[in-house]
């Protein structure tokens, strides 16, 4: 999780990969019965993933890393 957040302006696919980290601490807290870290991470996988779809969208118009 904190290598895809370090490395997300490299590429959108680090922000889906850290997207997918944070759904997997979010199961892995409800399943532990810590369901206040469960809802957190639930909501930073939300937000990445939004984040990925936007950054996708936006290097498919040609905006390249650099433009950032």
């Amino acid at each position: 999780m904190v290598v895809c957040y370090a490395l997300e302006r490299r590429s959108h696919w680090f922000i889906l990969g850290f997207a997918i980290s944070c759904a997997l601490g979010s199961v892995y807290g409800f399943l532990q019965g810590a369901w206040p870290f469960g809802a957190v991470e639930a909501v930073w996988c939300v937000i990445a993933a939004r984040r990925w779809v936007g950054d996708r969208t936006q290097d498919a118009g040609g905006r390249t890393q650099e433009d950032r």
